[in-house]
């Protein structure tokens, strides 16, 4: 595999005849199946081989000897390299540099290394271990649903940490109604009151488990959210032109970016709808693009728009990593993995921030409601506009009825029937 990246022969078989080279060769492999850059691989043996000088010197003699070397090797690393670093950021630069590589030789070599790789651990897995296979099997909660009580029950225990609440025991209604008002001031109303939901399953499980003496899930207030209370947070036609206009389409993320906030503005589809696209939804002898995975579990055929086709053909082409998943939008850094629905809102939000544009909680979801709005302006029935944007009852496309100035005017001023 060292071939791969070395032209001459002589430099794969000199790193090949060091103590480590069987094990950086595996390595180089690895990489290779996580399609990292050229660049990468070759900076990356280029460390490895300082660390093989290095704990040799320092007298190591088995694979096993070697995670006492690792910090030793950073600190020097970084007496080495570090001097000229200016902010912190470029510090954490230099030491990733060294360690990163190392820690991955390691965990292929030791399967019981960990290193100071960056994990998810899951809320309350010390105090309340079995609450997440309640969930998933007695429950039968779904992946995503898990993941949103993982991030409200992360938001819980960091706060119980904060004011010094380390007994699930000591829990009261206002360490409860504390947390609440807390995450009010971060989230939308939609938002705490999930938040809340999860709350209250969480209590009711520790109550029945006697963590606690009493139901606490009693304490969590409920919120009231009230049905067509808001208005859509749409964008006018300029303002869309404008965010996508600002898009630079000369690097992979760049061209990938263009391609989802095309399909946004045009289509209306959700975040998650984009994250779950595949090469073969799209159809191009028809020119027709299939949107299976709908919030409501059915699927829409769109008619594949020349500039959508174009932007994602120029993404295909040169900026898509050459691997064999079908997922049409990827990561650009190895691994290639599918971007999240939460990648594709916040890259629309970034944009949206970039172009100036100032609005509340800017995302993918602007893009939708400005799509809505077109369609309303354009005196385009609300049965047809609930159908366009997948919406699985026709209450859901009422909201836009704020929006339709037009019509609203007409109401005030002639027959109503003539307009409904």
């Amino acid at each position: 595999m060292l071939e791969r990246y070395y032209a001459r022969p002589r430099t794969a078989d000199r790193i090949r005849a060091l103590w480590l080279g069987p094990a950086i060769d595996r390595y180089v492999e690895w990489l290779a199946g996580r399609q990292a850059a050229e660049r990468t691989v070759k900076g990356s043996v280029q460390r490895l081989v300082h660390f093989n000088r290095f704990a040799q010197f320092r007298g190591a003699t088995t694979w096993e000897d070697l995670p006492s070397h690792l910090e030793p090797f950073v600190a020097h690393w970084m007496q080495q390299h570090g001097g000229r670093c200016r902010t912190a950021q470029d510090r954490a630069s230099v030491l990733s540099q060294a360690r990163v590589p190392v820690e991955q030789l390691l965990r292929l070599l030791l399967p019981d290394f960990v290193g100071t790789q960056r994990r998810m651990v899951q809320p309350f897995k010390d105090s309340v271990p079995e609450f997440f296979v309640y969930l998933g099997e007695e429950r039968g909660l779904r992946p995503q649903t898990l993941d949103r009580y993982r991030h409200h029950l992360r938001s819980f225990e960091a706060h119980l940490e904060q004011v010094g609440c380390t007994d699930l025991s000591e829990l009261t209604p206002t360490l409860i109604n504390t947390f609440i008002i807390e995450r009010a001031k971060q989230l939308s109303p939609g938002g705490v009151t999930n938040c809340s939901s999860v709350l209250r399953m969480f209590l009711r499980y520790l109550h029945r488990q006697d963590l606690t003496a009493t139901d606490l899930s009693r304490a969590v207030p409920r919120g009231r959210n009230y049905r067509q209370s808001s208005v859509p947070r749409s964008i006018t036609g300029d303002d869309v032109q404008r965010v996508i206009d600002i898009v630079d389409r000369r690097d992979a993320i760049g061209k990938r970016d263009y391609a989802i906030l095309l399909l946004l503005a045009s289509y209306g589809v959700r975040a998650k709808e984009v994250a779950a696209l595949q090469l073969d939804d799209i159809d191009w002898q028809q020119a027709q693009l299939h949107v299976s995975e709908r919030k409501g579990g059915h699927s829409t055929i769109y008619p594949l728009s020349a500039s959508v086709g174009e932007a994602i053909i120029d993404y295909l082409r040169f900026a898509r990593p050459d691997v064999e998943r079908r997922d049409l939008f990827l990561n650009t850094k190895s691994p290639y993995r599918p971007i999240t629905h939460t990648c594709a809102s916040m890259r629309a939000g970034v944009y949206i921030k970039a172009a100036g544009i100032k609005i509340r909680r800017p995302g993918s979801h602007t893009f939708r409601h400005s799509c809505a709005q077109r369609l309303v302006d354009a005196d385009v029935p609300f049965k047809v506009i609930g159908d366009y944007l997948g919406h699985r009852v026709p209450e859901s496309t009422l909201i836009y009825g704020k929006v339709a100035i037009h019509k609203l005017r007409e109401l005030t001023l002639g027959d109503a029937e003539d307009v409904l």
